[in-house]
């Protein structure tokens, strides 16, 4: 039996739209939860006062789960259809969802976005899909939900107007109409998730089958060698024992990594000993991988949370200025030339300065308005970005999933971007 490809979805949307709920049914209906522990919360949730909410309640323990979680062997909910096996990367709010996107252990290869039939678009299905977009996700399911509380029950008419708003709204962002798969459904009632239900006059796909569809990551396995490191552990008779997850190439005993920028002079360099995969030793880690690994000629002061690992012929860039694309999500004020917040960048997290604001950016990607004085909430733009400390980052071009990066400030995230192009090596 060949192994089913593997894919991390992310599910967004407006708050309430029912994406929780909608987690919940896939997993239990994709076989990865059973209904035992739906009826235990249901009695849980009914105890609460929160009656309906026991779908919802399978992420939310997850939650507390995840944070207890141990490094090596992250919690993730995964579910598998015919073809495929998913890790679920659930997205409460857009902080958490910007945080676990970028920083956190994943990325997601593809998007659930969660619309209720009722409300049609709202702040934040923009917001999020607008994200998605400047994330670099090319494939999206839309599900309309809630079709069961429509007026009549399960309109067909007051579906396709949510349609046609959604249609609307992709175009804007970018999406093009053969990335995107839009169908109806109740989470709540499970209509249409596995099998069309009340929903019978629907011709196209389940969101099981929508899902199955999707187009695993592309090739990475056989590129260059990319390792963000999380944490290093010093084991007593090993040594050091440094932890991540491989975004691109195969690791395995015998590989010779370049660490960088703690070591952005070039001269240490580790030979893997052995990988670990969820505390047993493995042959080799692909990516997705999350691995702790055994490395000869690095003590566990040589390298820190932040740097990535490369091969000596291909060693991670480490970036002095970088032009960017940014989107502004949640600003209280305005971004100037100088202003300084911090960027995380997958495990890395520098402090990093606007140097200048080359462009606003329209939708289509073409500037808009030139050396802007400043940019606010709802702007994307193209900018100069200097790292005040060295910083590994990649080109969108080269290893996408190192180029993004998420912008903090006063404790939330204020907006994301993509590296596009870096300007000067720190060498």
């Amino acid at each position: 039996m060949a192994e089913k490809q593997h894919l991390n979805v992310v599910f967004i949307g407006h708050v309430d739209h029912g994406k929780s709920t909608t987690v919940g049914r896939v997993l239990l209906e994709g076989g990865a939860i059973d209904q035992h522990l739906i009826d235990k919360y249901r009695k849980e949730a009914e105890e609460r006062g929160k009656a309906g909410f026991e779908l919802a309640y399978v992420m939310d323990n997850l939650k507390e789960e995840r944070e207890r979680g141990v490094t090596i062997d992250v919690a993730h909910k995964e579910f598998k259809t015919d073809t495929k096996h998913f890790t679920i990367i659930d997205a409460p709010g857009h902080r958490d969802f910007v945080k676990n996107m970028i920083t956190g252990t994943s990325q997601a290869d593809a998007a659930v976005l969660v619309v209720a039939a009722d409300d049609g678009i709202a702040a934040q299905t923009k917001e999020h899909m607008y994200l998605s977009k400047v994330m670099g996700i090319t494939q999206m399911i839309v599900s309309v939900n809630k079709m069961d509380i429509t007026k009549p029950a399960y309109d067909e008419g007051r579906y396709n107007e949510v349609v046609e708003e959604v249609k609307k709204m992709l175009k804007n962002v970018g999406f093009k109409s053969d990335q995107v798969n839009i169908l109806p459904s109740s989470g709540w009632k499970a209509d249409n998730i596995k099998e069309k239900g009340e929903l019978s006059w629907w011709k196209g796909d389940t969101l099981l089958q929508a899902l199955d569809k999707l187009n695993p990551p592309t090739g990475a396995a056989d590129g260059k060698i990319r390792i963000p490191i999380q944490d290093v552990y010093k084991i007593s008779g090993i040594g050091a024992v440094p932890v991540g997850r491989v975004e691109s190439g195969t690791i395995k005993a015998g590989t010779k990594l370049m660490f960088k920028p703690s070591n952005h002079q070039g001269g240490i360099v580790g030979e893997v000993k052995s990988v670990q995969m969820h505390h047993n030793e493995v042959p080799q880690a692909i990516p997705g991988d999350n691995i702790g690994f055994n490395c000869r000629g690095i003590s566990h002061t040589d390298i820190r949370r932040g740097d990535v690992g490369g091969p000596v012929d291909d060693p991670p860039s480490v970036a002095k200025l970088f032009k960017a694309q940014v989107m502004v999500m949640n600003h209280p004020n305005v971004i100037t030339e100088g202003y300084t917040p911090v960027f995380h960048c997958h495990t890395a997290q520098v402090a990093c300065t606007f140097e200048k604001l080359i462009g606003k950016v329209g939708p289509d990607g073409t500037i808009t308005e030139e050396n802007p004085d400043f940019l606010k909430t709802g702007d994307q733009a193209f900018v100069l970005i200097r790292p005040t400390k060295p910083l590994a980052i990649e080109e969108v071009k080269k290893f996408s999933s190192l180029s993004r990066f998420a912008i903090r400030d006063m404790g939330q995230t204020v907006a994301a971007g993509v590296c596009m192009q870096i300007e000067e090596q720190w060498d």
